[in-house]
Parts: C-alpha cells; structure tokens; sequence
C-alpha cells in the first residue's frame, strides 16, 4: 500500500525537519511506503539508504488489509490489544513476537556495533519501532502500546553506557502544517 495525497505531504514535513539533522547512515526498510517516504529525504544530500528487509513491517497474518472495525467484527477481539495478541500468537498466521524480535533483534544489534557514536535513521513502521524501543529499553513487547507512534514522526533515542535514554517520542514534525 502507498501513501496516500496526505501521506506525500508528511513525508514532505518529515523530510524538512529531517534535513536540519546531520545523519551518517540511514537504513529503511523495503516495504513501499517506507520508500515513499524516503523520497523527500533524499533530495538534499541525506546518504542513500541501506535497505534491510529485516526492518519490513510486522505480518498481521489473517488482520492483514482489514482496518480496525473489520477486526472487531471478524475475529470478535479488540484490535487495540494488537500488541498482546502477538505477545500470546493469538492472531492467526501472523508473526508472534518471539518471531518478530527475532528477525529485528539481531538486525538492530548490527547497526548498533556497525555505527556506534554515529547518527543513524531508521525509517521503518510503527511495529517496528515498537520492537527497536523493547529491544533497546528491555521492555517487553506488550508494554510498547504505551507509545503512540505516528506516521512520519520521529521517535529519538540516545544511547548512554548506563543505557538508552529518549530524547524525542512520536515527534511529528508534519503536525502543525499538514492538515
């Protein structure tokens, strides 16, 4: 699925804070949306992207194309509990979040070790960054649902030797502007 009309406009206003940022790598992941998104980004000399399908969004097995109200009606669960219901395997043929972290744990250890001290991006989806932030923080997965998590916001974290710290959460820079 692409971005929709408004969705170009946020990764417009993404793309302007983004710019005021010095980066030295940025990942993304390959799904279309995270590309289109990353299309603005590339316009001012931000380094191409390293595409890694391990960032690719969380498969939502049998929830997969539905929006909220058709999962309430069909599987008679809330979809608001999205994040349990992978923590317990409870949506069927998805990823369950031993699964997930699996594939995106050892990605995210990479980047780490490949680039400490350096600036790096990661443009992926809003499950994604919820795996990144349990990994990095220790938290399990379930607790995540804590975080809103926009789409084209910045989520910042800053790593410390006595531990990761935030220093921005679900910013979205398109807020104020796009409508």
């Amino acid at each position: 699925m692409g971005l929709s009309p408004h969705g170009v406009r946020q990764a417009a206003a993404l793309a302007e804070y983004v710019h005021r940022k010095p980066l030295d790598v940025l990942y993304a992941s390959p799904m279309k949306r995270a590309r289109q998104t990353l299309a603005p980004l590339l316009l001012n000399g931000t380094p191409a992207p390293v595409i890694l399908p391990e960032l690719r969004e969380i498969d939502f097995g049998d929830w997969t194309g539905l929006n909220w109200d058709e999962v309430q009606k069909k599987f008679g669960v809330s979809p608001f509990t999205w994040l349990e219901q992978l923590e317990c395997a409870g949506i069927a043929k998805a990823e369950c979040a031993e699964t997930l972290r699996a594939r995106i744990e050892p990605c995210l250890r990479k980047i780490l070790n490949d680039h400490a001290g350096q600036q790096v991006a990661i443009v992926c989806h809003g499950g994604v960054i919820r795996v990144l932030l349990a990994v990095l923080f220790e938290w399990p997965l379930s607790r995540m649902g804590a975080f809103e998590i926009d789409y084209a916001s910045v989520t910042q974290v800053a790593l410390f030797p006595d531990g990761p710290r935030f220093q921005l959460v679900n910013f979205a820079p398109w807020r104020e502007t796009v409508r």
